[in-house]
């Protein structure tokens, strides 16, 4: 089964005019694999102007959205909104969401339910603490997450990517090894082939995320059933194309 490798960037709460502008020039200007999806997840003040100057190969998502389309919700966005100035795709469900912010299965399979029939393009991020891991349920714990979203994504999975992120590698500088993402990666499609679909199984991307940097992205990349990456911090350096690269 061949599918496209997708590398998304999440800039978190980083970035001014001039550094985007810097950011953006990287991307236009070093060569990037055309064979590699790319999305860039931008803070919500930031998103349409982005829009307005990255090359038509890479895609613009918002970094969180709302479960309705408006209301009296201050602080928040909409997908109609994400929309309306023309990005296509939000990331929901990210750890410091989860978190951070104390979103449950639930709210987060609200907001891709709205995301989808907003017509937007949704990158679901799942992942396990490091108590979790250490007690050896990250299965449990990573397919329970998914469970939730299976209602919400319904028929929309061709509009959906997965983004496994073990709580315990975003930002620390620790990365699951090959063989330790490999396995999460592969035990979340054969739950998908079980619970789900066989189609679904072959076909949905999943994206390792995990302080992925150029040095470990190759072979992470190697992987049978990794197929791409959602990069924090390093997505807001040079290194972030070859990263892009890394499966060429």
């Amino acid at each position: 089964m061949s599918r496209k490798f997708i590398v998304g960037g999440n800039w978190k709460m980083n970035g001014d005019t001039d550094q985007i502008v810097e950011i953006v020039k990287n991307l236009t200007q070093l060569p990037l694999d055309p064979n590699v999806e790319i999305v860039i997840g931008i803070p919500s003040i930031y998103v349409a102007y982005v829009k307005s100057i990255v090359p038509n190969n890479v895609a613009v998502a918002a970094q969180n959205c709302w479960k309705a389309a408006k209301g009296a919700f201050t602080g928040e966005i909409s997908a109609p909104m994400i929309k309306d100035v023309g990005a296509e795709w939000v990331i929901l469900g990210h750890s410091e969401r989860r978190i951070i912010f104390n979103e449950e299965d639930d709210l987060i399979a609200a907001k891709v339910a709205h995301a989808l029939e907003s017509g937007l393009k949704v990158i679901a991020c799942v992942g396990e603490t490091l108590e979790q891991k250490d007690s050896g349920i990250t299965e449990e714990v990573v397919t329970k997450q998914i469970k939730a979203l299976v209602p919400a994504i319904g028929n929309n999975w061709q509009n959906v990517v997965l983004a496994y992120e073990p709580v315990w590698a975003i930002g620390t500088g620790k990365t699951a090894t090959p063989q330790q993402a490999q396995e999460v990666h592969a035990a979340i499609r054969s739950w998908l082939s079980t619970n789900v679909s066989s189609d679904v199984a072959e076909n949905i991307r999943i994206q390792y995320g995990g302080s992925v940097t150029a040095a470990n992205a190759t072979e992470l990349a190697a992987c049978a059933d990794i197929d791409g990456f959602l990069v924090g911090g390093a997505s807001l350096k040079p290194e972030f194309v070859d990263i892009i690269n890394s499966c060429n």
